[in-house]
């Protein structure tokens, strides 16, 4: 596997991390484009891309919250390449490109199914207030960046 890790800046990287969207969430969960990509989604959103020999396999994206916080989501890796740390390595990135942009605090709101992840990676649960999504029940996690 010869991967490189991709601060998504122009349109081509970005399709990318639609691609991994579509085919690694979106299909496997049948949820809509509509739903897939919501308000967040914009000019302004960040995304974070790893390929494999120029083959986007893994995503996040990111974007500000207020002036010290921001949120990772739509954290993704397809099926394929899933147990091989490409999850890991995109948020680990995605923490990196905030703290270069001068945020504080890393959130994420985690599948019930994947609190144990960011548990790992230094994140704590903030409420025990279940957040029920359109597709996933969730759970609002943070982890300070300095």
């Amino acid at each position: 596997m010869k991967t490189e890790v991709i601060r998504a800046t122009e349109t081509w990287q970005q399709a990318g991390a639609y691609y991994v969207r579509i085919q690694g969430m979106a299909k496997q969960h049948g949820i809509t484009l509509r739903r897939e990509f919501d308000g967040h989604d914009t000019p302004d959103t960040k995304y974070i891309v790893i390929t494999d020999d120029s083959f986007p396999v893994a995503t996040c994206r990111i974007y500000g919250i207020d002036e010290k916080s921001a949120m990772i989501g739509r954290v993704v890796v397809l099926p394929e390449y899933r147990g091989k740390g490409l999850g890991s390595q995109v948020v680990c990135e995605a923490e990196s490109w905030l703290r270069d942009l001068g945020f504080e605090t890393a959130v994420v709101e985690s599948r019930d199914v994947a609190v144990g992840f960011y548990r790992k990676a230094g994140y704590t649960v903030t409420g025990e207030k279940v957040i029920h999504g359109d597709t996933f029940d969730c759970i609002r996690m943070e982890k300070s960046l300095i």
